[in-house]
């Protein structure tokens, strides 16, 4: 018995020895821990946290095909298609300065054919901190009406500095413009002619600009008053726009004034503006607009100047007007679809001509 005892007892020990050593053989380290990524819901919706920062970043853009049409769109043709690609990254991060933002935007615009041109370019970049914002953005003169039967503006993107006090619905700002390369109709040709005909040779400009603005919001109606001056043209003008919600949509008014064709706006010395955008579905929006052009501009008008020329781009005295009606329809989540018919006629002129577009986009 007690050989068999001891048989047994060590069978026994061996067996829980062995199992140990096979036991601590196959023990893993533990995995180090996954930083999934965040929702963001700070800044709204589509951003998230960058892993392992603080940053909130957000990813957006669309896809554009569109097809305009008028007189000699496109060389002699009435018509022109072309392609855009946007491609925006923004981010915003909160500090003891306030949101610290940079955003960048990415545009590449392709044409017809072989021998049509394609391009990516930077759209907009731009660093806000606070209230100030610098780099190559879109300025206030780009917040028109919603419709497209108006025109209020001439240009509407610069390399800026920009400081914009924002009390939520009043707001106020002062914006530093750089203008050069936007005054190429205004520039002197010299030079002699040859058989009437001027060299294409154009004086630079090396121009700035300074914008100021406000606007503010009460219920449903909004306001918003800029002024520009052009420093190189040592011409200026002034823009008031005004929306209420009326009834089963938004009415839009507008009027612009400038003292002298400039950067800012260089289509006609005075102008008024009026839309009414119907809510007609939750995916159809039907905007009928109108505009009237007092006194527009004489564009390539050459005229002599003691030895060399100038290309004028001084105001008339003709008048002009433009109506017209903007369809935007939704067609599903992210697909979207707007159409544009305009009639523009001018006094005196042989310029009386059909033109809008029809676009369809997907945005993301």
């Amino acid at each position: 018995m007690n050989i068999k005892s001891l048989l047994i007892g060590s069978a026994a020990a061996l067996a829980a020895v062995s199992g140990a050593k096979a036991a601590d053989a196959i023990v893993a380290a533990e995995p180090e821990p996954l930083e999934y990524v965040r929702v963001c819901d700070a800044f709204g919706a589509g951003f998230f946290y960058i892993p392992g920062t603080e940053t909130c970043l957000k990813f957006g853009g669309y896809v554009r095909f569109q097809t305009d049409f008028g007189r000699d769109r496109s060389g002699t043709s009435d018509w022109n298609s072309f392609t855009r690609a946007q491609f925006e990254v923004d981010t915003k991060t909160d500090t003891e300065l306030g949101t610290l933002r940079g955003f960048i935007g990415f545009r590449g615009n392709a044409e017809n054919g072989t021998s049509g041109s394609s391009s990516v370019f930077v759209d907009q970049a731009f660093i806000e901190l606070g209230g100030l914002k610098v780099g190559k953005f879109y300025s206030w003169w780009d917040d028109d009406l919603s419709g497209e039967a108006d025109v209020l503006s001439t240009n509407s993107l610069f390399n800026s500095i920009r400081y914009t006090y924002d009390a939520g619905s009043f707001w106020a700002g002062i914006s530093v413009d750089e203008l050069q390369g936007t005054n190429a109709g205004f520039a002197t040709v010299t030079g002699p002619s040859v058989g009437g005909i001027f060299p294409a040779v154009q004086e630079a400009d090396n121009n700035v600009g300074i914008t100021g603005g406000i606007g503010g919001k009460l219920g449903g109606a909004s306001m918003q008053l800029i002024g520009s001056y052009d420093v190189d043209q040592e011409e200026g003008a002034v823009r008031l726009i005004a929306t209420a919600e009326i009834g089963p949509g938004t009415l839009g008014l507008a009027g612009v004034w400038a003292s002298g064709a400039n950067a800012y706006y260089a289509e006609s010395e005075w102008a008024v503006a009026a839309e009414y955008a119907i809510k007609a579905t939750d995916r159809l929006t039907i905007t009928p607009g109108a505009q009237w052009f007092g006194n527009v501009a004489n564009r390539g008008v050459i005229v002599a100047n003691g030895g060399s020329v100038i290309i004028a781009n001084d105001f008339s005295n003709r008048d002009a007007w433009q109506a017209g009606i903007t369809l935007d329809y939704k067609i599903t989540e992210g697909l979207a679809t707007k159409v544009a018919v305009n009639y523009y006629d001018e006094d005196g002129a042989n310029t009386d001509q059909w033109n809008g577009f029809v676009r369809l986009q997907r945005s993301f």
